[in-house]
């Protein structure tokens, strides 16, 4: 592992930051430790020639005051560096999570300024937590954006300052001691050196099982948060048992493998600890032999005894200090792979947002595709190819066809998850009949005039009220009841303990599939957007919650332009046209 990690500084404007209060705290730390050094052996010396406590006052007085310094510049220089990790933490999971959401984020890894346009979560339907790639394991992501970060602490408030003081202690300490001594000097400069190789030597072979050790981690927490969300499934085929026995079987590997890093990261504080001591000791004889013999003056002496200990003490803190961040580095360069995964596999994204929201038109919004094309990465296979498709404001299509046509892909396109391959999106009316590019304009205000209703909408552990006005923030009591009612929800919704204050349990586990998708359309109704967007609207419901479903699509699309995707034959009776799709073509001409 690299002492900095250059991605950390480019990536988190906190570590550049920090890494300046550690470079000023460094300075002041060992002027201090020169300073203490020089007082001591001065006061001890002089107490023993004779010199009284008034001729010595003030040197005593001036060691107090440096001790208090150093304790007082430790505390505010660990407390800095608390704060700047906790503020790169929070840029490196903003930045993790508009990844894995699909909704972008800046270089300095702020998300994008409005959520998905249900209010949701992007979640595909397979269950991982990347919108349009499908590559990340949600249960991994929550792991490495969680528990796997919080271990920077470490890194940032102790390994980072004491890296900063292992190069200047050392440096400063053997100019002093040569000024004074260049026997001592050369002891200590031949001896230092050795500290850090075997640091490095112990550190290469630790670096492997911690990152091993994490690797687990990180499966242990996908597999145990896929587990739980899994267990009414697991209950009714009787697997809990089973899959008991796997948890267990991973959490002692885990288990095995953290004692084995701990037992390594023991040894090589011993290591280190002996190293230090014999070199320290080595100094001291040839110091006492010279002293004994006169040919050192004793304050000299005294000086270069309290000074070799602190040449050597910072380098054996950055071994401990070492062992204690690595955990937290390994998390990072995850994070860092995740990214570079992401930015070199998927297909364009809309890059940082310049506002252009003006140029979007407000009300009458059409789509056209100009020969659209949609390549994943890793695939040979286009998953679509020279689609060109219009449809006018107002206009409602139906995108029929098997799994896998490339419908799912289209929406995607659509929404700006993914940037086509080939071709352009535009957003037409009556205004702008040319048309403006979306890859031209902010995604998030292309996302603030689409309305989106996934096949697997996602609620939150909130009231129903809370989860409806996702689709727009600011909406009264009333116009939630109204979206509730054009929804076909108002019914079953009043029949709930506490109505519209009715807490609905994580992923709304209080109510039936058909239920939820109700309080997602009417999030839609409440959000009053121009163009709607559905997926497989109620590909996995009852006939008669999908009649009521229809019934609220079918309101919800007068006067707007929408979308559907949907195996079922009967939302034809519900749109202007039935536009077939196969293996990523469409197989009739663009609308006109």
């Amino acid at each position: 592992m690299r002492p900095l990690d250059p991605r950390l500084v480019r990536t988190a404007s906190a570590v550049r930051v920090h890494l300046a209060v550690a470079v000023a705290s460094g300075l002041l730390t060992t002027a201090m430790v020169l300073a203490q050094a020089w007082l001591l052996a001065y006061t001890i010396a002089g107490a023993t020639r004779g010199l009284g406590l008034d001729a010595l006052s003030w040197a005593i007085a001036a060691v107090a005051a440096v001790a208090i310094a150093r304790a007082a510049l430790s505390y505010g220089a660990e407390t800095a560096a608390l704060r700047s990790a906790a503020r790169a933490k929070s840029q490196l999971r903003r930045r993790l999570v508009a990844h894995v959401t699909g909704t972008g984020a800046d270089p300095g890894g702020e998300p994008g300024d409005s959520p998905p346009p249900d209010g949701g979560t992007v979640r595909s339907s397979g269950g991982t937590a990347t919108a349009g790639t499908g590559t990340a394991d949600a249960g991994e992501v929550a792991t490495l954006a969680t528990r796997g970060l919080d271990a920077l602490d470490d890194y940032f408030a102790r390994y980072l300052p004491q890296l900063v003081l292992a190069v200047l202690v050392p440096l400063a300490v053997l100019a002093v001691v040569a000024g004074a001594d260049w026997i001592s000097a050369v002891v200590i400069a031949v001896t230092l050196p050795l500290i850090p190789v075997f640091m490095a030597l112990v550190g290469w072979h630790t670096q492997a099982r911690t990152q091993r050790r994490w690797r687990r981690l990180h499966r242990l927490g996908g597999h145990f948060l896929d587990v739980v969300e899994g267990l009414p499934t697991l209950a009714v085929f009787r697997r809990t048992r089973a899959q008991a026995r796997i948890i267990r079987r991973m959490t002692d590997e885990q288990r095995e493998s953290t004692m084995s890093t701990l037992r390594i990261a023991f040894l090589s504080a011993f290591v280190l600890e002996l190293l230090s001591t014999l070199a320290v000791a080595l100094v001291a004889v040839e110091i006492g032999i010279r002293l004994m013999y006169g040919m050192l003056d004793y304050q000299t002496a005294l000086l270069v005894l309290i000074l070799a200990p602190e040449a050597y003490l910072p380098l054996r803190e950055v071994g401990s200090r070492f062992h204690a961040s690595m955990e937290g580095v390994a998390a990072a360069e995850q994070v860092f792979a995740e990214l570079d995964k992401r930015a070199e596999g998927a297909p364009r994204r809309p890059g940082p947002g310049r506002d252009r929201t003006a140029e979007l038109p407000g009300h009458g919004v059409g789509l056209r595709l100009e020969g659209v094309g949609l390549t994943y990465p890793g695939r040979d296979a286009p998953a679509l190819t020279g689609v060109d498709l219009e449809v006018p404001a107002g206009r409602r299509i139906l995108l029929a066809g098997p799994s896998g046509s490339g419908k799912s892909s289209l929406l995607s396109l659509l929404l700006r998850f993914i940037e086509p391959t080939e071709g352009r999106i535009l957003a037409v009316s009556a205004d702008a009949p040319g048309g403006v590019p979306l890859d031209e304009a902010d995604p998030a205000a292309w996302r603030r005039r689409l309305a989106w209703v996934p096949q697997h909408p996602y609620l939150f552990d909130d009231t129903v009220a809370g989860n409806i006005r996702l689709g727009a923030p600011e909406a009264g009591e009333e116009e939630v009841r109204r979206a509730a009612e054009l929804a076909e929800a108002d019914a079953f919704i009043r029949e709930l303990p506490e109505g519209y204050a009715t807490r609905l349990g994580e992923r709304g586990a209080r109510l039936s599939a058909g239920q939820r998708q109700r309080i997602a359309l009417a999030r839609a109704f409440l959000r009053d957007a121009p163009v709607v967007l559905l997926d497989e609207p109620t590909a996995h419901l009852d006939p008669e919650n999908a009649a009521a479903v229809r019934t609220a699509v079918a309101r919800l699309l007068q006067g707007r332009t929408g979308v559907v995707v949907a195996h079922d034959a009967g939302w034809a009776a519900h749109v202007d046209e039935t536009v077939p799709v196969h293996a990523g073509r469409l197989e009739q001409e663009a609308l006109r």
